[in-house]
């Protein structure tokens, strides 16, 4: 019977979750959330001008910045080629990935969908990891906070 349970070692231990996968090639590139919050201020709008992912699945609390759409790492790498397809009808240029850290899942999730796209030989769209992911913007100040849905404070602290 497989555990999941880290401290157990050998043939109990159960694989991460992205075992299954390949390791991306790509290594995607950053985007500062003071940069993200520009786009913002600017008018720039999730959904239109660029795609906010939350990679979130079972942490998925204190809030999400606003307008992104949540996709759980876990179901997201088989589901590229369509999320790409959408993405690319609607000439949408950068896709920014975050989790709670951006280090792991934001991190793979990104590297993933910017193979696709270099794949595909698409020169215009961006695959971008938000630097420190939601823990960094939630822990960033008012003007992050702002800009944020569903905010609680507690789960922050």
């Amino acid at each position: 019977m497989a555990t999941s349970n880290p401290s157990v070692r050998g043939p109990l231990a159960e694989k991460p979750w992205h075992a299954a996968y390949p390791a991306p090639k790509t290594t995607a590139a950053v985007i500062t959330r003071e940069s993200l919050l520009s786009w913002m201020l600017e008018g720039k709008v999730a959904g239109k001008d660029f795609v906010l992912v939350d990679l979130r699945r079972t942490d998925f609390e204190g809030g999400t910045i606003r307008g992104s759409i949540n996709l759980p790492a876990q179901s997201l790498y088989s589901t590229i080629p369509s999320l790409y397809a959408l993405l690319s009808t609607a000439a949408i240029r950068n896709v920014i990935w975050y989790c709670g850290s951006s280090r792991g899942r934001g991190n793979r999730a990104a590297g993933w969908f910017a193979d696709y796209i270099k794949e595909q030989n698409h020169t215009e769209m961006e695959s971008l990891i938000l630097e420190e992911g939601i823990k960094g913007w939630a822990t960033g100040g008012d003007e992050y906070v702002r800009m944020m849905d569903e905010y609680d404070a507690a789960v922050w602290k």
